[in-house]
């Protein structure tokens, strides 16, 4: 059966639309685009001109053998909570609806998902190439599968396969529970982020995200550098010191003109500055243990995938052994540990495959 759908990653400053045609030949369909397009999300005061004005670029660059009335589904992934299939974007002034859309739109049946749902739907349609495998061990193809992924924040997840060859993806909010250091170093940390944010309790997202790679060099900037004295990480590089002055500055501002995450991070790869390396290598082992806490708690032998905007962006610090090693810390039950494949997700719109392959669900 071959049928039209329509999928999008709505998030609060770009929306992407794609129109697919799907053949459900299997368990997981064979999908291909016809037509993509991104579109700036606060250049529509609503996603209902937004879609029309893809449908109508759709029939002129396709052709007029597409007929759009022949859309007969579609799932959109929202950057936000989604609640009996209706959603208000936090960062834009629009307020969903599946159903007001699939009566606006004239398509039969429209559903909203959480955007890191739909990642979890995303991984079952990703081609090898996709993937980066961390830990190559059989998977268990009726093996929950577990999925995480920092970007702005932190997302989990975790699917469940069905019998009749599906998977169901359920949603967590596991990310905000508490962030367990794990070394003095880390309980120094936590009392830096209480008394610098004036906070009562530190969540995992808090360091594993991009926030969080800011909040973590700027704690190991402000550190007594005589525990290594050959090394100095108060002695910033004179262009991080500038990224970190602006961003200090624009603290508090809608705008911002530097992404000090971004930078550390991008420092932290070349491997010439100190202080930008020591933050990602705090950073990628909170986030492999905190990998390795879903992984125990979901035993998912049908992998853990990683996923989300950092980790293709810092592949190579990864794939060294401070994500696996924190992975599998887990004292006696280290030996499970290693029977979970392990992959990062490289594909930056997982999100969009995912809304299409949730839409031939439906």
């Amino acid at each position: 059966m071959v049928s039209l759908l329509l999928a999008g990653d709505i998030g609060g400053t770009k929306t992407i639309l794609r129109l697919v045609k799907s053949q459900s030949t299997q368990a997981v369909p064979k999908q291909t685009t016809l037509y993509e397009q991104t579109y700036s999300s606060q250049s529509f005061a609503d996603l209902v001109p937004m879609v029309r004005q893809f449908f109508q670029s759709a029939t002129e660059e396709v052709g007029e053998a597409l007929n759009i009335k022949n859309v007969e589904k579609a799932c959109f992934g929202i950057a936000g909570p989604v609640v009996n299939n209706t959603s208000e974007l936090t960062n834009l002034s629009w307020l969903l609806s599946g159903e007001r859309l699939a009566t606006e739109l004239e398509i039969s049946q429209v559903l909203l998902i959480n955007d890191f749902a739909a990642v979890g739907y995303g991984v079952l349609g990703l081609a090898p190439e996709d993937l980066y495998c961390l830990q190559d061990v059989p998977k268990d193809p009726q093996g929950a599968i577990a999925v995480l992924g920092a970007g702005t924040g932190l997302g989990e997840g975790y699917m469940i396969p069905q019998s009749s060859g599906n998977y169901r993806v359920f949603p967590s909010e596991g990310s905000h529970a508490d962030f367990a250091p794990r070394s003095h170093l880390e309980f120094q940390l936590i009392n830096y982020l209480k008394e610098r944010y004036h906070l009562e309790r530190i969540s995992i997202e808090r360091v594993v995200s991009g926030i969080g790679i800011a909040s973590i060099y700027e704690f190991l900037r402000d550190q007594d550098p005589s525990q290594d004295p050959s090394q100095d990480p108060s002695q910033e590089s004179v262009e991080l010191a500038k990224v970190y002055k602006i961003w200090q500055q624009e603290m508090g501002k809608s705008k911002k003109t530097v992404d000090l995450s971004a930078k550390v991070s991008q420092a932290a790869l070349v491997g010439n500055d100190y202080l930008a390396g020591q933050t990602l290598k705090l950073f990628v082992e909170a986030y492999g243990a905190e990998a390795g806490n879903l992984a125990l708690k979901l035993l998912p032998y049908g992998g853990v995938y990683v996923a989300g905007g950092i980790a293709p962006k810092i592949l190579p610090l990864l794939q060294n052994d401070n994500f696996m090693k924190a992975f599998s810390d887990k004292g006696r039950m280290r030996p499970l540990m290693e029977k979970f494949p392990v992959y990062i997700v490289l594909n930056s719109k997982v999100g969009l495959i995912g809304a299409a392959l949730c839409a031939a669900q439906l």
